[in-house]
């Protein structure tokens, strides 16, 4: 196997990659084994007849593109470890010669990662929110601990308010015709939480228990389902039961109820601590993304669509995989969101950009601070993710070869380079 680099214009290059005759006819008998029960040749039973007849019946070329396939996939990804230049994109392969008893060549052309001519990244001036605790935010933090604590009331004397749950049966319909989607029943809902389209929740108010209300709402014209985008609709409402939250005073008693402290004072300070230790990572935050603005913007550097057409790959991927996570499919959310993958890439494509600029500034930062991580920043990192991932330390280090943990190094002087800038904004 041998590989051939040529240079091309606009941080693009050809990789010319030969397998040797050897290598490609063991491809093709592998090709003939998967494919050879599948295969008729009349005289012989599906799975018995051999090669030599198969090409000589349907010709040599029969099992040429699986063979391509398999052996594309496995030398680009081993030619890749042994290529000097840093690539940053998806290949667009050509098949160059592919005959029996001769080396098969392909050419992969690809984009490189581009130059950056960095920009100020030292000194740099970053406005940002204070880090001081107010009494507001104290307060604005029991609030909402007092609201998780609050209990549901039923109500029985009144009509429907603001922040009311209220227990409804409801059917939709556009020009008298019920939509798929538009019927519930036993349908618990808060009012105010726009859970529900345009004015349907503030149409509720003042109703009372048993009532049948009409409601008519719009659907926005950004609407998940295509057939309802911007259209009017009625839906025939039941208010079957309302419920109003009771609150909890916010005293001593709650204090001991909600935490570990005796005293409302005492729960107070803590809560004092921890909102700042969340404010003081917030600030940081923002004086690392700003920070890295500045240095993006006062940087030339020119990204190949191809780059960017990756990332949006690799996030869609991530997204993907979160959502199973979340036991959900990736598939079915876009259909219910009326969106395509393409779609999808797109919107995120904004964002790539950010994320490709970000990492090629950092990286040049690194480059020109001499940045190194050391092997105690290795073995911290490993450590944070034996405990993120409850594993035994040995059995994850067996996991990490010299490829990943070249990577890991190389992210983790990124880090210190974040770290460097920080320290040096005025």
């Amino acid at each position: 196997m041998s590989l051939t680099v040529e240079k091309l214009e606009n941080k693009k290059a050809k990789l010319t990659i030969e397998v040797s005759a050897e290598e490609f006819d063991a491809a093709l008998d592998k090709a003939f084994q998967k494919n050879k029960g599948r295969i008729s040749v009349p005289g012989f039973r599906k799975g018995k007849v051999p090669r030599q007849l198969i090409e000589k019946t349907y010709g040599p070329s029969i099992f040429y593109e699986d063979a391509a396939d398999e052996l594309i996939q496995t030398s680009y990804a081993k030619e890749l470890d042994n290529c000097d230049e840093e690539i940053v994109s998806q290949p667009k392969i050509e098949v160059v010669q592919i005959e029996k008893g001769k080396p098969f060549i392909y050419t992969a052309e690809v984009a490189l990662k581009p130059d950056v001519t960095l920009g100020k990244y030292k000194g740099l001036k970053v406005e940002h929110a204070s880090e001081e605790v107010t009494e507001e935010d104290i307060n604005t933090e029991l609030e909402r601990i007092q609201q998780q604590n609050g209990r549901q009331i039923e109500v029985t004397d009144r009509a429907v308010k603001q922040d009311d749950t209220v227990l409804i049966d409801y059917e939709g319909s556009i020009d008298g015709v019920p939509f798929e989607g538009g019927k519930g029943s036993d349908y618990s809902l808060k009012i105010g939480s726009h859970t529900f389209i345009d004015t349907f929740e503030d149409q509720l108010i003042g109703k009372n228990i048993g009532d049948d209300v009409d409601v008519n709402v719009t659907f926005p014209a950004d609407y998940h389902a295509e057939e309802l985008k911007g259209k009017p609709a009625l839906f025939k409402v039941k208010v079957k039961e309302i419920k109003a939250t009771e609150l909890p005073e916010i005293d001593d008693e709650f204090a001991s109820d909600v935490s570990e402290f005796d005293t409302l004072e005492e729960y107070k300070k803590d809560l004092k601590e921890k909102i700042a230790e969340r404010k003081k990572a917030a600030v940081k935050r923002e004086i690392e993304d700003k920070a890295i603005e500045q240095i993006i913007a006062d940087s030339k550097m020119d990204i190949p669509e191809e780059m960017i057409d990756e990332q949006c790959r690799i996030m869609t991927d991530d997204f993907a995989r979160r959502l199973q996570a979340q036991g959900l499919d990736i598939n079915s959310y876009l259909k219910y969101t009326g969106a395509t993958v393409d779609k999808l890439k797109e919107e995120m494509r904004p964002q790539a950009l950010t994320r490709i600029q970000s990492r090629l500034v950092l990286e040049a930062v690194v480059k020109a601070e001499n940045i190194e991580a050391t092997e105690d920043d290795f073995n911290k990192s490993v450590d944070e993710m034996v405990a993120a991932y409850q594993m035994e330390k040995e059995k994850l280090v067996e996991l990490i070869d010299e490829k990943e943990k070249k990577r890991m190094m190389k992210d983790l002087a990124v880090e210190k380079a974040v770290e460097f800038i920080v320290a040096n904004v005025k």
